[in-house]
């Protein structure tokens, strides 16, 4: 049977042109697309800052002095492995670059605390020899954790670590080490800060000021003053491993979206224990399964307007769901990835769905929220959300409605919120109230300092790999060269 016509509607005839089609909506808030668009790419402008040679200079002096400061690190107790390889990420941990718990950590807002942030993964224990037997004990953990047993390990190791580790006395007489996340950060503070008291009181010119030393939880948070900068760096303790977990494996079965883009041995070269614990979890004992290294090389996959509509969601919602703390931006992360692969390709590369992008984030959000159910990436059989409870969940959803309902004016407000971080960074430059450095275009500097060179390599390396994360190689004696790679290039 034929459906009728509205009355008095007139079939259009074959052929004719059609009416031209009015702005997009969004049918949820009625916002225009366009303008939404056009919203976030100025929250971009302002979110991601250009870097000159000073500026590019002032980074590298600041790792350079992280790096310096852990290899006395390693001279101190012989801890830290010898030839050790780190992890350095754009964005702090309250970024939500790794999975960890932001219950603990102190507020450090961007422009009052800092102008740029970092997460450095430190391996206290790096496992990369496959002839090292290895006992991961998940008996006792929710899934994505574990308890990390030395009991295999040589008589050095364990003597070397034992003050760092939870005893356990068997009935037969064995005793076994289980490698404490709480006791190594309290180690690995307490280390810095013996260091950090031995570096100032020799003072060199150029040298970073260091404004802030905290313990949060189990990271360690740095705030270093360099000419007109202060960087941000949250130092992680982790343990390193090469290959992949056998909890994760059936994840390898399936069909994902970098298929054909990149090769599985770069997404499976390695993951971490870092130190969080489930909800239930001993903190004492138990670790978290962190993907990391894997992430740096999805990211490679990831279309810039994709990207572009998950920092402005994260932008808009950070604050908004910081308490009671439920959601983290690491989250949105994983929600961003399973998008990936549930969406066609063609889809996610068109340039103008930054909008889109934003809010069907926002509505993954809500139904996860809602529905109490956040799948890890990695190992989806791990509900990252199912420990909320009903009032959390329905309170953090009411506020997700209200962002949902206009869009456009949380975007605004956002833009607002960087522009006046922005100035406040602005505004300590021309002050010049932290400690300055030379500038490299300057004459008669310390000839220990990097050139122009340097500088200018640099700028190209931060302008060129936005974003991008660094893996470090350092020996501890010759803590002046560090050979760092961003992301499959050395430098």
């Amino acid at each position: 049977m034929k459906m009728a016509a509205p009355i008095g509607s007139k079939p259009a005839p074959l052929g004719a042109p059609s009416k031209p089609a009015g702005p997009e909506l969004d049918f949820r808030s009625g916002a225009r697309t366009e303008e939404l668009n056009k919203l976030i790419q100025e929250f971009t402008k302002h979110d991601q800052r250009e870097y000159d040679d000073q500026r590019a200079l002032e980074i590298h002096t600041a790792k350079d002095f992280i790096f310096s400061m852990l290899g006395m690190v390693q001279k101190l107790d012989q801890k830290l492995p010898v030839a050790n390889e780190y992890l350095l990420l754009s964005g702090g941990v309250r970024e939500g670059v790794v999975d960890l718990d932001l219950d603990e950590l102190n507020v450090y807002a961007r422009g009052t605390d800092y102008d740029m942030d970092f997460t450095l993964l430190v391996p206290a224990l790096k496992l990369h020899d496959r002839n090292q037997p290895v006992t991961l004990d998940m008996r006792h953990s929710a899934l994505c954790h574990s308890w990390l047993s030395l009991r295999l390990f040589d008589e050095g190791t364990i003597s070397k670590w034992k003050d760092c580790c939870t005893i356990v006395d068997h009935i037969n007489g064995a005793t076994n080490y289980f490698f404490s996340p709480t006791k190594v950060a309290d180690w690995f503070y307490d280390s810095i800060s013996i260091v950090l008291s031995e570096i100032q009181k020799k003072p060199q010119r150029g040298m970073p000021k260091v404004e802030k030393v905290e313990k949060n939880g189990t990271i360690i948070s740095i705030i270093l003053g360099v000419g007109s900068s202060r960087m941000l760096y949250d130092i992680v303790p982790v343990v390193s491993f090469k290959g992949w977990p056998a909890v994760a494996q059936s994840w390898l079965m399936e069909n994902h979206f970098w298929d054909g883009k990149i090769t599985e041995e770069e997404v499976i070269s390695g993951f971490y224990l870092v130190p969080a614990c489930s909800y239930k979890g001993k903190k004492d004992n138990e670790w978290r399964l962190s993907f990391a290294r894997s992430e740096v090389q999805l990211k490679k996959c990831i279309s810039s307007s994709l990207m572009q509509g998950y920092q402005a969601c994260k932008a808009i919602i950070i604050k908004l769901l910081s308490r009671p703390k439920a959601i983290s931006p690491y989250h949105l992360r994983s929600m961003m990835l399973w998008a990936c692969d549930r969406l066609p390709a063609n889809y996610l590369a068109q340039e103008d769905y930054a909008a889109h992008f934003l809010l069907g984030l926002i509505d993954d959000l809500q139904h996860c929220l809602v529905n109490k159910m956040c799948p890890n990436y990695f190992i989806p059989q791990c509900n990252m959300l199912e420990h909320l409870s009903e009032e959390t969940v329905m309170l953090h959803a009411r506020k997700l409605s209200s962002v949902r309902s206009d869009p456009a004016e949380h975007l605004r407000t956002a833009i607002e919120h960087v522009k006046a971080a922005n100035r406040l960074t602005l505004e300590l430059q021309r002050r010049g109230s932290t400690s300055s450095i030379p500038s490299p275009q300057s004459d008669g500097g310390d000839p220990n300092q990097p050139d122009d060179r340097l500088a200018k390599k640099l700028q190209q390396l931060v302008t060129e790999n936005p974003g991008k994360s660094i893996s470090v190689f350092i020996n501890p004696d010759d803590v002046t060269r560090p050979h760092f790679r961003i992301d499959d290039k050395f430098f």
